[in-house]
């Protein structure tokens, strides 16, 4: 199993582990940390001697109720960033962002996967990713960041978000994406209840089973800070323990903001489940 993402195919037949690096004023758990590119391209070299393997970059805030930020102001952010990493680490950079002109600016960049939150519903999206030849992670959201978290609601919470993402898949498909570059993430905590959080997570094979690989990204979620009764920063222990229980059940992405106990989590559970 593998990811084609432009100029360089990830090897999947072991998880790997995403780190997530923000260059926003308003996420949810480390907002304004990295707004400068000096501290940006600290952290981005911090996650990848932890172990990470894709460094993502988001430059506008997704967590409920965020304020949107227009393409402009999202390209000032990330480009030189991008740019840094690139000129840098020799190492995957993913573009956390749902605007066809952010996407190409970086992509022009050096970034060569696309992460979007909307699974590429804008047709300018789609049709950038198609000819572009980057990865693609498609996630689902009920809503949208704004308002995902009023009151979510599913039949059958597994059936829809599978129905959907594979949709979206042979949408991509039909586009001219190969299939090799596509991953799926069933968004936890976007447009989700805590127990169709954990309804998913319980039932993640089923996904798995969906064919594609698949991301998932639970660190620092606030259902384990309900569960756990944590701050936003105090749980890393609850995330890593989610992240070991996503690649047993067929995760083979694990995005983070907690890269180096992730990495040996998941390189934990893999040695014990390929017997090396």
């Amino acid at each position: 199993m593998h990811w084609r993402c432009l100029n360089r195919t990830l090897d999947l037949s072991r998880p790997i582990v995403m780190g997530i690096l923000n260059v926003t004023p308003d996420s949810f758990t480390d907002g304004g940390r990295y707004l400068q590119a000096d501290a940006a391209l600290d952290r981005a070299v911090a996650m990848v001697a932890e172990g990470a393997l894709i460094v993502d970059v988001g430059g506008e805030s997704t967590r409920p109720g965020a304020a949107a930020v227009d393409a402009d102001a999202e390209m000032a952010r990330v480009v030189p960033v991008i740019e840094r990493i690139r000129a840098t680490l020799d190492v995957a950079i993913s573009i956390d962002t749902s605007k066809a002109t952010v996407m190409a600016a970086a992509v022009g960049a050096g970034a060569s996967i696309i992460n979007d939150v909307n699974a590429l519903r804008d047709g300018a999206a789609l049709e950038f990713a198609a000819r572009a030849g980057a990865g693609v992670c498609l996630m689902h959201m009920q809503g949208d960041p704004r308002t995902m978290q009023e009151k979510p609601h599913y039949a059958d919470v597994v059936a829809e978000v599978g129905a959907f993402l594979m949709s979206r898949r042979d949408t991509c498909l039909a586009a001219g994406l190969p299939p090799d570059a596509i991953v799926l993430d069933p968004g936890i905590g976007f447009g989700k209840t805590q127990s169709h959080n954990l309804e998913l997570l319980r039932r993640l094979p089923e996904l798995a089973a969906l064919g594609p690989p698949l991301l998932l990204g639970v660190s620092r979620k606030s259902f384990i800070g309900n569960i756990l009764g944590r701050g936003t920063l105090e749980r890393v222990n609850g995330g890593v323990g989610l992240a070991a229980l996503c690649v047993q059940l067929g995760a083979r992405i694990i995005r983070t903001h907690d890269v180096a106990p992730t990495v040996e989590a998941v390189r934990m559970v893999t040695a014990v489940m390929q017997g090396s």
